[in-house]
C-alpha cells in the first residue's frame, strides 16, 4: 500500500519502511510522529483521493535524525547601483522511516522508543541535583558572608580613619604651594593635613605614610614641605 501526503508545503509519495527528508517536524530520534494530510491512498489500480485529504487517514513515521539540507546562496545585485546582497540558508531536515499507513481512523501500534523513559530519569536526575545545590547555596552565601563582615567592617574603619589629626584654628590655603591644586588641596584636608606649619614639620616617615596611602610621590611631597616652610614663616 502507498500514500500520497502533505508536509512542510511538499507532497510525498510513501510506502511502509521508505526512509526520506522532510522539512523539519519536532521530535527527538526515536519518536513516532504523525502526519495526518493524506491526499490519497491505494494498492495497484484501486486508487482513493482526498477531498482534499482522505478522513480517517494517517501516516505514522519514526524520526531518524535531525539535520540540515547544503547551503543556498542568494545573491541579487544591481547594475551601476553598487549595490549588492548575499544571503545564505540552510533548511533545516528531518529524516524519517515510514512505519505505518492506517486508514478509517486506525490508531497507529507502533510507540516511541524506550529513549522516554531513559529521558525521564535523567531529568528526575538533574532536577535533585539541582534542589541539592540550591540548598547547599544559602548555607554557603550566609557562611562566606559571615566571614567576610570583619574583614569588610576592618576595611571601612582603615578607610574613614584619616592619616593624620588636623589641628584646631583656621586651615591654611593649600593651593598656594605650587603643585597643589584644588583637588590635591582636598585629598590632604580629608586626611587631616590642613596647614602650611603641619606640612613643614613632615618627618620622613610621615611622607613615606603619605606616598604610601595617596597618590602623591615622596620628591613631590618633599618639594611642598621646603615651600610650606618658607610659608609658615610668614
Amino acid at each position: 500500500m502507498f500514500a500520497v501526503i502533505k508536509t512542510g508545503g511538499k507532497q510525498y509519495r510513501v510506502a511502509a519502511n521508505d526512509l526520506l527528508k522532510i522539512e523539519k517536524v519536532e521530535g527527538q530520534v526515536g519518536d513516532i510522529v504523525e502526519i495526518g494530510h493524506v491526499l490519497a491512498h491505494g494498492e495497484g489500480e484501486n486508487v482513493t483521493f482526498g477531498a482534499p485529504f482522505v478522513d480517517g487517514a494517517l501516516v505514522t513515521a519514526e524520526v531518524v535524525e535531525q539535520g540540515k539540507n547544503r547551503t543556498v546562496i542568494a545573491f541579487k545585485k544591481r547594475r551601476r547601483q553598487n549595490s549588492r546582497r548575499k544571503i545564505g540558508h540552510r533548511q533545516l531536515l528531518t529524516t524519517v522511516r515510514i512505519a505505518e499507513i492506517l486508514l478509517g481512523g486506525a490508531k497507529p501500534t507502533k510507540k516511541a522508543a524506550a529513549k522516554a523513559e531513559a529521558k525521564t530519569e535523567a531529568k528526575a536526575e538533574v532536577a535533585a541535583k539541582a534542589e541539592t545545590k540550591a540548598e547547599a547555596a544559602p548555607k554557603t552565601e550566609a557562611k562566606t558572608e559571615a566571614e567576610a563582615a570583619p574583614k569588610k567592617e576592618a576595611k571601612a574603619s582603615e578607610t574613614a580613619a584619616p592619616l593624620f589629626k588636623a589641628p584646631k584654628g583656621e586651615p591654611d590655603d593649600l593651593t598656594v604651594i605650587k603643585g597643589i591644586g584644588p583637588v590635591a588641596a582636598g585629598q590632604l584636608n580629608e586626611q587631616g593635613i590642613t596647614t602650611f606649619a603641619q606640612i613643614a614639620k613632615l618627618s620622613d616617615k610621615d611622607i613615606a605614610k603619605i606616598d604610601e596611602h595617596m597618590p602623591f610621590s615622596t620628591d613631590q611631597i618633599m618639594d611642598w614641605r621646603e615651600q610650606a616652610k618658607d610659608l609658615a614663616k610668614k
